[in-house]
């Protein structure tokens, strides 16, 4: 049976008026859904029981089963949950001081393949609907209660802008229904521009973060083969357009990996490219991947000397920080993998937002 967490409180309205239900019964169902998150029919006091029953016989409230959480050492948590296929998925609840955050996936697998990532290892599985995304938030809000997320980036398994229209849907339904801020979800993207310009006329003022991994498109073409579709330039103008449109900054990330692409040369090719584009760059030290060989993570001179560099043309810097790497939980570890499924699927995952 489908699954309500996905509509929105018109469309709810309507698929209960044929019971002859008064239009508000969509926004009731919907504050059940996703504000008081409630997980059963049964929960929702204030709709008639006859409503309820019906409501049961064609749909059920969620599809989504927690199966595994694993802390990290750091305070992340990576949370396995199994679809209603019995396809697994995993995202990452990170609590900060000052805001607690989530990794939401848009895949079951990917099918960019970048080179140094687990996600793509076995390709793309399927697309998630608008409703498994959202439902990985209110799985996570369930199982830590005590602070509200207040946050959430689309950075988890797959390439969410090759999944555009379910990943626009959640990001309309997190900032309407959930009531999460719009400037607080962020969108990660390895330059899809297509998918780009879909988000730029969507209309919504999230964060666009670009993954940028290579200042040339040669370097870019061999850590993302399917990066060959569209050039450094195409990626750079679609990011122009986002920002002329939204009135937000895009951010540039940039995956160092030791002797491929962090030498001094590379950090000026970067600031070439990026030259005359506002936003930060935001460096992230390669995390490894078990059962990958190949790359490398720079010393922490490297990274540092690579971020001066950058600064020193006049760049913006941040370094994201690596958390949940001791459960493979940190960026580029997620695999949707569960014991009872055997190797599992694979998903690019993030450890900040």
């Amino acid at each position: 049976m489908d699954a309500l967490v996905g509509m929105a409180a018109a469309d709810i309205a309507a698929l209960v008026a044929p019971f002859g239900e008064p239009a508000y019964r969509g926004k009731q169902i919907a504050e059940w859904l996703y504000r008081r998150r409630s997980a059963h029919f049964d929960g929702m006091s204030n709709l008639p029981a006859k409503l309820r029953a019906r409501l049961a016989e064609s749909h059920v409230v969620r599809s989504l089963q927690s199966v595994e959480a694993v802390q990290s050492r750091d305070g992340a948590t990576k949370h396995i949950a199994r679809l209603g296929d019995g396809n697994f998925v995993e995202s990452v609840h990170l609590p900060y001081p000052d805001r607690v955050s989530v990794c939401l996936s848009s895949q079951v697998g990917c099918p960019v393949r970048c080179a140094f990532c687990a996600t793509g290892r076995d390709g793309l599985v399927r697309n998630l609907t608008t409703g498994e995304i959202v439902e990985q938030f209110l799985l996570m809000q369930d199982l830590h209660p005590n602070r509200r997320i207040s946050h959430a980036v689309f950075m988890g398994m797959g390439e969410p802008l090759l999944n555009a229209e379910a990943v626009i849907g959640a990001i309309r339904l997190l900032r309407d229904e959930v009531q999460v801020s719009a400037r607080n979800l962020t969108v990660s993207t390895v330059g899809i521009v297509h998918g780009m310009r879909q988000l730029t006329d969507a209309g919504l003022p999230v964060g666009l973060a670009v993954s940028v991994h290579a200042p040339t498109d040669e370097l870019r073409a061999r850590l993302i083969p399917t990066a060959r579709g569209s050039s450094l330039a195409e990626v750079m103008d679609a990011a122009c357009e986002y920002r002329r449109a939204t009135g937000r900054d895009v951010t540039y990330e940039y995956l160092l990996l030791s002797g491929v692409n962090d030498g001094m040369e590379d950090a000026a090719a970067l600031a070439r490219l990026l030259k005359g584009r506002p936003g930060a760059v935001n460096l992230i030290a390669y995390n490894p991947v078990e059962g990958m060989a190949g790359f490398v993570s720079p010393a922490a001179e490297r990274v540092e000397a690579f971020r001066r560099a950058l600064e020193a043309h006049g760049r913006v810097v941040t370094q994201r920080q690596r958390r949940g790497s001791d459960v493979s939980g940190a960026c580029g570890q997620l695999a949707g993998k569960h014991a009872d499924k055997g190797a599992g699927r694979a998903g690019r995952a993030v450890d900040t937002a």
